[in-house]
């Protein structure tokens, strides 16, 4: 089945910078530098990532963070977790969203 997500597409990411490799390196130097070790260590972040892939539905991201989290050390019980929280607060983030269309059907309604 043809879909536009071509898996065969994610070892091509960098050639996203080929027609402005100016702003591209500017993105691949900030992006390296997110991933290295600081307060957070490589394998929270790559979970994080794995977590944030998942909210906002990228699957070339899923594929990528599912690897590096298991190159990490991470477990996919680990890895669930770090969904569900991430579907915890995009559910969240939904409902209370419903406080505005409250707040506007009380307007309309007065």
């Amino acid at each position: 089945m043809e879909t536009y997500y071509k898996p065969s597409d994610l070892p091509k990411f960098a050639q996203i910078g080929d027609d402005a490799p100016e702003l591209a390196k500017k993105f691949f130097d900030y992006y390296g530098a997110v991933f290295e070790p600081g307060e957070l260590s490589e394998r929270e972040k790559s979970l994080i990532a794995l977590a944030v892939a998942h909210a906002i539905q990228c699957p070339y991201c899923i594929d990528s963070y599912t690897q590096s989290c298991l190159e990490k050390g991470s477990n996919k019980a680990e890895m669930t977790e770090a969904i569900h929280v991430a579907t915890a607060i995009r559910g969240g983030a939904s409902l209370i969203h419903g406080l505005q269309m409250r707040n506007i059907a009380d307007k309309i309604s007065l």
